[in-house]
């Protein structure tokens, strides 16, 4: 076997790697560490993954073949970064693909909160006519707060900017001059200025050291009484059980989770809260955006294995000889 993917990782561009490689698709192998160890051991010379399969050191301490890891997203903290590099193994990634489908999203859980859609249509459904019990609020003149003004924060500030809100952000890696900042009146701020400030926090922060569980008891005290979350980026960057704490005080008047912790998740508290929305980390998979991904990470996959730099690169752009 050539190619090894362990997720469902499919399209046409998949199906075009199979005209010269010897491509292995097992859609639940990430739940296999062993066997993927194995697999991995076994000749292949590329490893296609999303999100749910962990790339660690036992894994790739295992790859005597292996060239180049595709990871079909944008994040790559389920890869072992530094034991790729020093087993010369390219790491590649799709920093583009899934910005606009994150973006709306986002939006849409943000719209979703505010004016208690999936209540009134459970609602409705079942025979009731309840109009007053699903009072909303207006997106227009809140502010909101954006935790990581990266690319598909830069979408969330642009597509917010049309509803007449007040922007904050918090990224130390921005600056002031940025031309989106003073396009859109993006007030670049301290962590607890936004949370302070802010009426709905919206989460867009890689997964680093520095940002796990980086929103906890202590952040949430900042945050104003009848606050909504937002979250499309990474489950770890929020304590689940700090959410449930700030819904039980009222500090959050809701919450809309795209990520979890755990994926997929124990049954927990926060299955139990009308105001909250859990969907299962479904910011990537619009079929635009899977197409884009996955026909970009194939192209860099196939470069490298063709002894071209790859484009979308994390380490390295070819592979290298360890030694």
């Amino acid at each position: 076997m050539d190619i090894l993917i362990s997720e469902d990782i499919r399209g046409k561009s998949i199906d075009s790697l199979r005209e010269h490689y010897d491509v292995g698709v097992f859609t639940d192998l990430w739940k296999q560490p062993a066997e993927l160890s194995r697999l991995v051991g076994n000749g292949v010379k590329a490893l296609i993954v999303r999100n749910q399969t962990k790339v660690n050191s036992s894994i790739l301490d295992n790859a005597a073949s292996l060239k180049v890891i595709g990871r079909a997203g944008v994040g790559y903290d389920n890869i072992d970064v530094e034991s790729a590099n020093r087993k010369g193994i390219v790491v590649c990634y799709t920093p583009d693909g899934n910005t606009v489908s994150t973006a709306e999203l986002t939006l849409s859980l943000m719209l979703a909160l505010l004016r208690k859609i999936p209540n009134a249509d459970i609602a409705t459904k079942s025979g009731k006519w309840e109009r007053f019990k699903f009072l909303g609020n207006e997106l227009s003149g809140k502010t909101v707060g954006i935790l990581g003004l990266g690319k598909i924060g830069k979408a969330v500030a642009s597509r917010l900017h049309a509803f007449g809100v007040q922007l904050y952000a918090y990224d130390k890696f921005v600056q002031p001059g940025e031309e989106i900042v003073a396009k859109l009146g993006i007030e670049l701020a301290s962590l607890e200025k936004t949370l302070t400030n802010s009426d709905i926090i919206s989460v867009h922060l890689p997964l680093t050291k520095e940002t796990r569980h980086l929103l906890n008891d202590n952040t949430f005290k900042l945050m104003k009484p009848g606050s909504l979350l937002i979250n499309t980026a990474r489950g770890e960057i929020v304590e689940e059980s700090s959410v449930v704490k700030a819904l039980q005080e009222n500090i959050l008047k809701g919450a809309a989770l795209d990520v979890r912790v755990q994926e997929p998740p124990v049954v927990s508290e926060l299955e139990k809260f009308e105001n909250v929305i859990l969907t299962p980390h479904v910011g990537a998979l619009t079929e635009e955006a899977q197409e884009k991904v996955v026909s970009t990470l194939v192209r860099d996959v196939e470069f490298v294995l063709s002894g071209r730099p790859a484009l979308n690169y994390v380490n390295f752009p070819s592979y290298r000889v360890p030694g």
